[in-house]
């Protein structure tokens, strides 16, 4: 036994083996124990953790190739954009799949232990990471058809021939919830005769075997490779449908929480430093179930967040985001929440199940059509459909139909609100640039998830940037002053408390606070009207003249026992209390 796996260590690693494998838990620890080393990860005991996150850490979603550059490596042009125009902004980049892969634009891997080489090489990862921490993808549940895993398994080559599902078409498999409206068993042609596979995204992303422990050591043996070249965060993509037993709704199961637990086991004892988050697109209560008993994600996504503040921003009323956001529930040491708006997928609306009524969130579909996106649907256990992501950038979800400028004011007070609420904050890339709908992509691809994935030119983005009055300039510069000024308020630790303020339907509020140091007032104004509020209903200490500046604009608003603080129409302020 390697002299820094406890015992502790040791046992817990076994007895969650040994719930997934039964009796050959013994076995598969002596391998892995083998595998400690590879790659030189886990070679000797890690230091201690200091920190997990704090408040200068806000996370750069994009693709490899979202900017461009002829005959650079995306991955190098990627990296000096993000130097020059985003240092001090953000801290962390989340690469989406850089691998080769067949579909899905990236979440269908084809070799999951390379580099595509059109976006560069392993090199280039490493040297992004020298000035931005760094958050992979592990694309766990499905691997793409066109992998060297799939044509073992045609041709009946082990270990690959047992990685994946072969299920018998005429079985009942009603009750299995369903992310797509397509069939769930997919055709095809093996040496061994006709097989049918395991689909539950695309017939082209075929589902793993996860009940074969040779999958987990595979998948041990990528986590490896990803945290030596410089992953410290890593995401469980799609991690909810993992384990299959017939006859359940396969989502969520009681093995799926366990093989999650065990990823954060491993990493706890190799790289305790990196963080495991789940992706876990579902209603909000079972999203929360992957915290675990603070034995399984440090993070999740805070997928409930970008539909309802979508929604109440359109509605101009925040009751049902402040009703929610009250109930949130107390995080436990070492756990916080993943907060964005927008990301390389549709905003998610089946989260707001048991929040918003189906009349609201078709509603909200419907104004997302007018804005020129389109709705993705999903197949439901009796045979029918509902919308489960709507397809459009988060900016022209906010776009006001008749006021340009009412929209960016909109849109902005949307991002206000997410870099400040407890967690972690996620900024996706065309949210951070105001990229308008890629209507082109979209039609040219025939996938609605193109509106939001644009590939830009670096020369063309930067004359874009450079344009003065231009919606992206003013919303680009807007976002990182705010990013920037938002970094080293300790108030914004993702541990710093939190506690959200009802003023009624037209303010989303609530107060961020590190005891002895500082506390922030955040208010949003949520209609197109200009609001006031007294000064002294937002903290006690304002009805004191000059108390509190304003994070936002740099500015101190005047204080006092009879002044209001005034609120354009959409207007945030973050107001620190001084005193």
């Amino acid at each position: 036994m390697a002299p820094y796996l406890t015992k502790h260590q040791y046992d817990r690693v076994e007895g969650r083996l040994r719930r997934l494998y039964g009796d050959r838990a013994p076995q598969l620890m002596d391998r892995f124990r083998m595998l400690l080393g590879r790659y030189g990860v886990g070679m000797d005991a890690p230091p201690p953790v200091t920190r997990l996150w704090d408040e200068n850490d806000a996370v750069l979603i994009t693709y490899a190739d979202n900017i461009r550059r002829e005959g650079e490596a995306p991955l190098e042009t990627l990296r000096k954009f993000a130097v020059e125009r985003l240092k001090g902004a953000v801290k962390v980049v989340h690469l989406l799949p850089f691998y080769p892969w067949s579909s899905d634009d990236g979440f269908s891997v084809i070799d999951y232990r390379r580099v595509e080489p059109a976006y560069g090489n392993w090199a280039d990862v490493e040297r992004l990471g020298g000035d931005f921490g760094l958050m992979f993808d592990l694309v766990l549940n499905h691997c793409s058809r066109h992998s060297t895993w799939f044509r073992e398994f045609v041709t009946g080559i082990a270990p690959s021939r047992f990685y994946f599902h072969t299920m018998d078409p005429n079985l009942d498999l009603s009750a299995v919830v369903r992310p797509r409206p397509w069939p769930l068993l997919t055709k095809t042609a093996t040496r061994d005769g006709t097989a049918w596979v395991w689909t539950t995204f695309s017939e082209d992303q075929v589902d793993l075997n996860w009940q074969n422990p040779d999958v987990l050591f595979e998948f041990l043996d990528i986590l490896f490779l990803y945290i030596s070249k410089g992953c410290r965060t890593l995401r469980l993509d799609a991690v909810a449908f993992l384990w299959k037993v017939v006859g359940t709704s396969c989502i969520h199961l009681p093995e799926t929480h366990e093989v999650v637990k065990l990823f954060r086991d491993v990493v706890d004892i190799v790289a305790p430093e990196t963080l495991v988050l789940t992706e876990t697109n579902v209603p909000h209560d079972e999203n929360l179930s992957y915290f675990g008993e603070g034995d399984e994600a440090h993070m999740v996504y805070n997928f409930a967040l970008p539909p309802l503040l979508l929604h109440a921003l359109l509605r101009n009323d925040a009751t049902a985001l402040t009703g929610w956001a009250r109930g949130l529930p107390a995080l436990g040491p070492g756990q916080t929440f993943f907060n964005f708006t927008a990301s390389h997928d549709g905003i998610g609306v089946r989260p707001l199940q048991g929040i918003l009524p189906d009349k609201e969130r078709d509603w909200l579909a419907g104004r997302v059509r007018e804005r020129g996106g389109r709705v993705s649907m999903k197949a439901n256990t009796d045979g029918s459909q509902s919308p489960y992501e709507l397809n459009i950038t988060y900016c022209d979800a906010l776009r006001d139909l008749r006021d340009a400028e009412l929209g960016m004011a909109r849109f902005l007070c949307s991002q206000a609100v997410a870099l400040a609420f407890k967690g972690v904050p996620a900024v996706y890339i065309h949210s951070l640039l105001g990229t308008p709908n890629d209507i082109a992509g979209m039609e040219a691809t025939g996938h609605n998830r193109s509106i939001n994935r644009k590939k830009w030119e670096l020369d063309d983005l930067v004359a874009e940037l450079s344009r003065p009055g231009s919606r992206m300039t003013r919303i680009h510069s807007k976002y990182t002053q705010w990013l920037r000024r938002r970094a080293n308020h300790p108030a914004f630790h993702p541990d710093a408390g939190q506690e959200v303020l009802d003023f009624g339907p037209k303010f989303f509020a609530f107060t961020r606070r590190a005891p002895g140091r500082e506390t922030i007032v955040c208010i949003h104004n949520f209609t197109p009207e200009t609001q006031s509020v007294p000064m002294g209903e937002l903290h006690p200490v304002f009805r004191e003249p000059g108390t509190c500046r304003d994070i936002l604009s740099a500015t101190s608003p005047r204080t006092g026992p009879r002044r209001n603080l005034k609120l354009a129409p959409y207007h945030a302020y973050w107001l620190v209390a001084r005193g």
